[in-house]
């Protein structure tokens, strides 16, 4: 768990969080129509790339602590941090998870989302289908004076009881003008615990649910991180700033 102070952003700072958030949606907007069966990950992330480049951002997980790409690119059982490859191309019936963070004058938008390749198989389909609803019960759990616990068990509550589970060894973090920094979200966890939401607080909500087990291996790369039983991982993240009165999510596209 961090330890470091929960920073509290001045309204300047949320400004250009929004900035950051705005076009971190919109890039992954820009790749969504590119996902589809033939297409490798490195042609994803290389186009992620240019285009963030093209509108005068960075890549924040580009040499963040040694990650070799621009994006995560997490196809079918890797629950998160997948590197874009050349030999990975994508077949109908995948699902991929695309993560993107890019840096906008300094701050940082850090957004999600797991697509279809081509048509899903049932189980796929509700598994994406249940993953982007945790996301929206966390989120409708923020507000100033809820605990972060709070957070975690309406996600745990929903994906349980439709027979998913909930990855434990990721979890949401503070964002600023740092990319992880306190506090930790739990996407599990128990109503009334947990540190009080205050107006100003910047975090991610980004459930990993999981079809199988919630354990996680993590492979040679020292960076993949895939399900225990190899069976389907989905995700899906958003940028949210706690307001006097409730949440404001700051990655959305418009």
């Amino acid at each position: 768990m961090k330890t470091e102070p929960i920073v509290i952003l001045s309204t300047r700072e949320l400004n250009k969080m929004r900035q950051a958030g705005r076009l971190a949606a919109q890039l992954l907007q820009h790749l969504e129509p590119m996902v589809k069966p033939g297409v490798t990950t490195l042609q994803l992330n290389d186009e992620a790339e240019r285009w963030t480049q093209a509108h005068g951002a960075k890549s924040a997980p580009l040499g963040y602590k040694g990650y070799p790409k621009s994006i995560c690119t997490s196809v079918n059982e890797v629950v998160c941090h997948g590197i874009p490859n050349n030999r990975q191309i994508l077949k109908d019936g995948d699902i991929i998870n695309i993560d993107v963070t890019l840096i906008v004058e300094g701050y940082h938008g850090d957004t999600s989302k797991t697509f279809f390749v081509g048509t899903p198989s049932p189980t796929a389909k509700k598994l994406v289908e249940v993953t982007e609803e945790c996301r929206r019960l966390g989120i409708a759990e923020v507000k100033p004076g809820a605990k972060i616990g709070d957070i975690g068990a309406a996600i745990q509550e929903y994906a349980e009881s439709q027979g998913f589970s909930v990855v434990r060894d990721f979890v949401g973090h503070g964002i600023s003008n740092i990319f992880h920094t306190a506090p930790d979200i739990p996407h599990y966890g128990t109503r009334g615990k947990g540190k009080r939401l205050r107006p100003g607080m910047v975090f991610t909500i980004e459930p990993m649910i999981n079809e199988g087990t919630w354990e996680v291996e993590v492979l040679d790369d020292s960076w993949t991180a895939v399900t225990g039983d190899r069976k389907l991982s989905a995700q899906c993240e958003h940028t949210l700033a706690v307001t006097e009165d409730g949440v404001e999510i700051l990655t959305l596209a418009d």
